[in-house]
């Protein structure tokens, strides 16, 4: 992948301070999105450092897990996040579309967003402090990795950018079948040694993560009208939720 694709993908996806290419077309847009599962391998890896240094340090496990789960925030600028709690309040909203992805654009957090948020931030802190207190350090990456290849199943050819979706215009459909797929197969195969003393849960784990997040693209984007930045980014927090809890799983 071009230089380009990858600068773009860290400023897009990460606080680092690297700027990307000056001109972004849906080209260079469809290859930093390709790589985002690379950026959820740094996220990850720092997120299990985060929780190494906290549980060594003597903190309780549960405290490790909810500063693993705010460094990540910090790390990618609470994006992610926010994408979460603007989708559930866009779906929870009962009216039209065009409604609904104004709700979306509001700005604010309703009940449905707050919710949300607490119940994804719990999910994932107290899954962490599990997976700390039995050593999958892995684990943790892959489920933070996880949820980047979510982002680009959600991008595959055939989706469509929702109306006024600027980032939804530039990425929707930038990913082809076959890279979306190898993404997965690569996620669910790392999957594997995130439990080694049950190799089958690992997998499961993954892919139980991806296909609840492909569940809810497919109805967003009939809910809305097609794909848009917030959309992605509630993909990816499910995705880590849902792998994080099955990874946690009592070996």
């Amino acid at each position: 992948m071009p230089v380009s694709g990858i600068r773009l993908a860290l400023s897009w996806l990460t606080v680092l301070p690297i700027r990307g290419p000056g001109v972004v077309d849906r080209v260079i847009a469809g290859r930093a999105i390709a790589l985002a599962p690379l950026v959820g391998l740094l996220l990850g890896g720092g997120a299990a450092g985060v929780l190494w240094v906290s549980a060594t340090a003597g903190t309780s496990f549960g405290l490790a897990g909810l500063l693993a789960v705010a460094a990540l925030a910090l790390a990618t600028r609470g994006m992610h996040l926010d994408g979460l709690a603007d989708t559930m309040d866009g779906l929870g909203s009962y009216g039209p579309p065009e409604r609904a992805r104004e709700i979306m654009k509001s700005g604010g957090a309703g009940p449905f967003g707050v919710a949300a948020l607490l119940f994804a931030v719990g999910i994932q802190a107290l899954s962490f402090a599990a997976l700390a207190e039995y050593g999958r350090w892995w684990a943790v990456v892959v489920a933070v990795a996880a949820g980047r290849v979510a982002v680009v199943l959600s991008c595959r050819r055939g989706g469509t950018a929702a109306p006024g979706a600027g980032f939804g215009a530039l990425v929707a459909g930038t990913q082809s079948t076959i890279v979306a797929a190898a993404w997965c197969v690569i996620a669910v195969a790392a999957g594997v040694f995130a439990t080694p003393d049950r190799l089958w849960l690992g997998a499961l784990a993954v892919a139980a993560g991806l296909a609840v997040a492909a569940l809810l693209v497919r109805h967003c984007h009939r809910r809305f009208g097609g794909l848009n930045g917030d959309v992605l980014g509630a993909a990816s927090e499910l995705t880590v939720t849902v792998t994080a809890a099955l990874l946690s799983l009592h070996p």
